[in-house]
């Protein structure tokens, strides 16, 4: 580690400020077929974990989904320090992982999911319209735990990324590409962090 690197390491652990517990990562396809494209994201992993994290959501958005079987078959064999489930674009099932990872499954599709699934719910007499609350809507969701903070490398846009979970989420984005993002990338995103005062809409 180099010695700026440590700074910032010895600066996030002397704050009194919290670090994020639930991490999300907003990156590409094209981040993926770079060289040591994986690689990076297994050293995200274990960063966002040595630094408090106790959930991480990486959210992979998808042009061709044409690649979607090749992405989901590396990530499924990556190194990772917890448990890792990954869902494509048509799997709805709950990703109930401390990792998990969506590739090309969008906010607004995911949201949709949960609707429909609550409406037949509705109709089989199951469930009443006047119980449905935030709880219910988060049941149904594919990710359903809601991150204190977003990475997006590379550009200023998050697109259709986790629509109801991220709406009290820190935003970070940073210029740096995926190829090159590292340890001290992911540090200032917590410096970041750990200066902000979270309102939750407030």
């Amino acid at each position: 580690m180099a010695i700026y690197d440590r700074y910032l390491a010895v600066r996030l652990q002397l704050s009194d400020a919290a670090l994020p517990e639930t991490v999300a990562l907003v990156i590409t396809e094209r981040d993926l077929l770079v060289d040591s494209a994986y690689e990076t994201l297994e050293r995200f992993f274990d960063l966002a974990v040595r630094f408090g994290a106790d959930r991480i959501v990486v959210y992979v958005s998808v042009l061709d989904e044409g690649v979607v079987p090749t992405i989901e078959s590396e990530l499924r064999t990556l190194r990772a320090p917890r448990e890792v489930a990954v869902r494509g674009p048509d799997d709805d099932d709950p990703a109930d992982a401390p990792i998990g990872v969506s590739i090309g499954l969008g906010g607004k599709h995911e949201f949709a999911i949960a609707v429909r699934s609550i409406a037949q719910s509705v109709a089989d007499g199951d469930l009443a319209p006047d119980e449905i609350d935030e709880s219910v809507v988060e049941e149904q969701l594919v990710f359903p735990t809601a991150p204190d903070l977003v990475v997006k490398t590379g550009a200023e846009r998050l697109s259709d990324f986790m629509i109801w979970q991220s709406v009290y989420s820190e935003l970070y984005f940073t210029d740096v590409n995926w190829q090159n993002f590292g340890e001290r990338d992911y540090l200032r995103a917590l410096r970041d962090y750990q200066d902000r005062q979270r309102r939750f809409g407030r």
